[in-house]
């Protein structure tokens, strides 16, 4: 019973996101299509994954720990990882991600870098999403605006090999209104452009952002990767 009470309570929540998302889209003149969900599963048990597995695939896991621990349960999963992600957890990343969105400073990337360069021809090159502080704030990791704007040739030319430049990430300030994200995104979407102009192949299609509080925002401003948890587990409890 209580697993019938799981998926069918995961499966209402899923499908209304759907539907949010679909409103969005249309709304912003764009196709569902263009927008990918990312379950975060963060602070979901292991049964309330399985259940959206019946129906979804794409996760998204916060601790590289539990990544390593749940990848290989759900292999024919993707996983992203968008949690803060410190070097001496590069290997996991590495291991069991197929993208890792918080990528946040020279030293990493080249950490994972080297490590890629070690598993090659195991596996495909890792993804990566370069994490942008737009709101500058201290308590959040990732490049400063300028920092990217200097590093990003270097960086693409150094690592293209081994690392999938794939796109950014951000997280605006907390709120409880969704329209103080806006200009955030905007900002957001307008570097991705910037970064792909000096670059003569623009490998930067991807924007992570947008979570359950404010993904409506983030799609009418050009999310293509948007992360939601809450809302997906709403109605169960630890």
């Amino acid at each position: 019973m209580q697993g019938t009470h799981v998926k069918a309570t995961v499966e209402k929540n899923y499908r209304l996101i759907c539907r949010r998302i679909g409103d969005a889209c249309a709304s912003a003149g764009r196709q569902p299509d263009d927008v990918t969900l990312i379950a975060v599963t963060k602070y979901a048990r292991w049964e309330w994954v399985k259940a959206l597995s019946q129906f979804h695939s794409t996760f998204g896991e916060s601790r590289p720990q539990q990544l390593a621990e749940r990848q290989p349960q759900l292999s024919a999963a993707r996983w992203h990882l968008i949690g803060q992600l410190q070097r001496n957890k590069a290997r996991l990343a590495v291991n069991h991600a197929d993208v890792a969105h918080s990528v946040d400073s020279e030293k990493l990337c080249g950490q994972l870098s080297s490590l890629c360069r070690e598993a090659a021809g195991f596996r495909p090159r890792l993804e990566v999403l370069l994490q942008v502080n737009l709101s500058e704030e201290a308590s959040k990791s990732g490049f400063g605006l300028e920092e990217i704007r200097q590093l990003w040739p270097g960086l693409y030319g150094a690592h293209r090999g081994s690392l999938q430049f794939c796109g950014l990430m951000t997280m605006p300030p907390r709120s409880s209104s969704p329209e103080s994200s806006r200009a955030v995104f905007r900002s957001l979407a307008e570097l991705r452009e910037e970064l792909n102009e000096a670059t003569e192949d623009a490998p930067l299609k991807e924007l992570s952002m947008g979570m359950t509080g404010d993904f409506e925002v983030a799609i009418d401003e050009g999310a293509t990767l948007i992360r939601v948890g809450t809302a997906l587990f709403e109605g169960l409890s630890q």
